[in-house]
């Protein structure tokens, strides 16, 4: 661990944190000493040589105390901060001073007071609003400066800032009048910039970070790289993710294009810049020729997935976006947020949102047929493994007969293409949510084996998404923030992660692509061990990990065992082999399908049991449909239990 300076406690320490009314008994009593000083110098101007005070001239300083300092307080004059005191306080000075003066004038050149002057009445108030002026101004530079040290040691976060370039001089300039944070200069990978200084800010190199930290205590490093790319800014993670400080950022230069760069910029570091890949760029011709004027439905459209292809497919000028989700809440959600977005851009969109689940067939049917939809995406799913071992029947309900439901609307209303959101859960199946989504493939591949069908059916199979409800990603945070231990399910379990909007973008460039029965998989990169992202998000938040090696640590990582249905890794391929795309982040598989003849035989077996509540039959039917599907061992729904 580092060591850290204790500061050293001295006067000006003292005085920076005093109570407020103590601050003020000190201010009053200073400006009494102006008085006196300014009675006393002005009567020496007035002689031209030095004199002792005498008991008239300590009437003259008790009387000018009892008459200008509730004056100087009715003008606000001891209410001000003297840290920050600027042209106002002196204004107000002035003002103060003034009306002084004017009793001044009055008591000493017409009551007369043996042995003092009568100019003196008028030479004296000038002094003083010399005095008090350079007070306040010598308080501001002084006090100022030592007030933001004294917190930066006691109270406030150091922080250094990675990049001094325009974004991190902006926020440096930021942090200067923050409460929060103390910054204490910049770190940047440039010879040219390293040893030089910037508003008195001393510019570090890398080499350096590891005594700058011990030095100042710095408890933060702010990354403000907005143009730099995902690899690079993977590498300098990477450098300093060995240090026991906070790392944050700085979004991207579309979100900071104001010029305006602030403290409530800065948000906590993206995981998705540990992937070290840069998203790809769809072909947007394509796109928008697939979406453009075109009636685009949604099913899920509340969900992370769904919501997002709501706000994707909006950019691409749709004549019609149709929202079907069962959570009334999300539904309210997302329909509030396109509608915004619609009318601050001017966006001539229909915007309909219907309250229904997907397994009301009539209702869908029915809706079907009032929108003809010539795009669907399929992402209405309960996705959440442990939750659906324990709710079998409705899983199979809303996954499978809800999938076959939609495939059956579209094919009535000669949909131009449906395109369903799947899993890699759906390969090699060991938990009921997995099997449910490859029936829903099956669906789908049955329905594009059809004879003339008029609908184009395609799927899209791809990992977790960062950020979305149920990723790891945010409950490791919530975890890190309640002090530990992160949870993880076993040492060696790995996962595919992408973010949110990368998956989106590629589900609707693969589904412009589809002619048919196709499944489509997404490249997620290197699959993430999810030990290793707990380590990770624990060191980049500033802490050390808890272990036998080093009992000292900050937060324990804990093993809990690999709940009901899940695996110690994912897969995307069924088969061997997968074709390449246009795209290089897509491939394509045409896999092994049931004839709708034989499916739809076991699907209607399968809603009976779901209705019936018997999980054997349901296990047994997903055996037999199902290749791979391998559960550890069979659990029950909890209506069953």
């Amino acid at each position: 661990s580092i060591s850290c300076r204790k500061p050293k406690i001295t006067v000006l320490n003292i005085l920076t944190t005093l109570p407020r009314w103590q601050k003020r008994l000190l201010v009053v009593a200073t400006d009494i000493c102006a008085i006196a000083i300014s009675i006393w110098l002005a009567h020496c101007i007035r002689i031209e040589e030095f004199v002792v005070l005498e008991f008239e001239h300590y009437i003259l300083i008790v009387g000018a105390a009892i008459v200008s300092i509730p004056i100087f307080n009715l003008f606000g004059m001891y209410r001000a901060i003297f840290r920050y005191s600027g042209s106002k306080t002196i204004i107000g000075i002035i003002k103060a001073v003034t009306t002084y003066a004017f009793f001044s004038v009055a008591f000493v050149t017409v009551v007369s007071i043996p042995k003092i002057p009568r100019s003196v009445g008028i030479i004296h108030p000038l002094l003083l609003l010399i005095f008090l002026s350079l007070s306040r101004g010598l308080a501001r530079y002084w006090l100022g400066g030592m007030y933001r040290e004294v917190k930066g040691k006691f109270f406030r976060r150091g922080v250094l800032i990675y990049g001094a370039g325009a974004a991190g001089r902006k926020l440096a300039a930021t942090l200067e009048t923050n409460t929060e944070y103390e910054m204490f200069g910049f770190i940047d990978d440039d010879k040219l910039l390293i040893g030089n200084t910037i508003n008195t800010w001393h510019i570090y190199g890398i080499e350096q970070v590891a005594s700058v930290i011990q030095r100042f205590n710095i408890k933060d490093i702010f990354l403000a790289l907005p143009s730099l790319n995902r690899k690079n800014r993977n590498k300098i993670i990477k450098s300093l993710q060995e240090y026991p400080v906070y790392i944050r950022t700085l979004p991207d230069l579309s979100d900071i294009a104001s010029g305006r760069v602030s403290v409530n910029d800065i948000k906590e570091l993206d995981i998705e810049d540990l992937l070290g890949r840069e998203p790809v760029e769809p072909n947007d011709l394509l796109i928008s020729k697939f979406l453009h004027k075109k009636i685009v439905l949604i099913t899920g459209a509340g969900g992370s997935i769904g919501s997002e292809i709501c706000r994707q497919v909006l950019q691409r000028d749709p004549q019609a976006i149709v929202l079907l989700e069962h959570n009334e809440y999300s539904l309210y959600s997302i329909y509030q947020e396109i509608d915004e977005i619609k009318n601050k851009y001017k966006i001539s969109v229909n915007i309909a949102p219907y309250l229904v689940s997907i397994i009301n067939k009539n209702r869908i049917i029915k809706i079907f047929e009032k929108v003809k939809p010539d795009v669907v995406f399929h992402a209405a799913a309960y996705k959440h493994v442990p939750l659906v071992e324990q709710n079998i029947s409705e899983a199979i309900t809303n996954n499978v007969v809800g999938t076959w439901n939609i495939a059956e609307a579209a094919e009535a209303t000669a949909v131009k293409h449906l395109i369903l959101v799947s899993t890699d859960k759906a390969v090699r199946p060991t938990n009921v949510m997995g099997a449910s989504k490859r029936i829903s493939e099956l669906i789908l591949q049955a329905y594009a084996n059809k004879k003339n069908s008029k609908t184009c059916y395609s799927m899209v199979r791809f990992g977790n998404v960062l950020g979305s409800s149920g990723s790891v990603v945010p409950l490791f945070r919530q975890q890190i923030r309640a002090g530990g231990p992160i949870t993880v399910t076993d040492k060696k379990v790995t996962r595919y992660f992408m973010t949110i909007p990368e998956a989106v973008q590629l589900v609707i460039q693969a589904g412009a692509m589809a002619e048919g029965g196709e499944v489509f998989l997404l490249d997620m990169g290197e699959p993430v061990l999810i030990f290793e992202l707990a380590k990770k998000m624990i060191e980049l938040s500033g802490f050390t990990v808890k272990s036998e090696e080093n009992p000292d640590g900050d937060i324990e990582i804990s093993f809990t065992g690999l709940r009901p249905g899940e695996k110690l890794f994912e897969e995307l391929l069924i088969g061997k082999n997968a074709n390449s795309t246009e795209h290089p982040r897509i491939s394509k598989a045409v896999e092994e399908s049931v004839v709708w003849q034989k499916l739809v035989i076991d699907l209607n077996r399968l809603q009976k049991n779901a209705i019936e509540n018997k999980t054997s039959e349901i296990y047994d039917i997903l055996r037999r449909l199902v290749d791979g599907f391998r559960p550890e061992k069979r659990t029950s729904d909890l209506l069953e239990n």
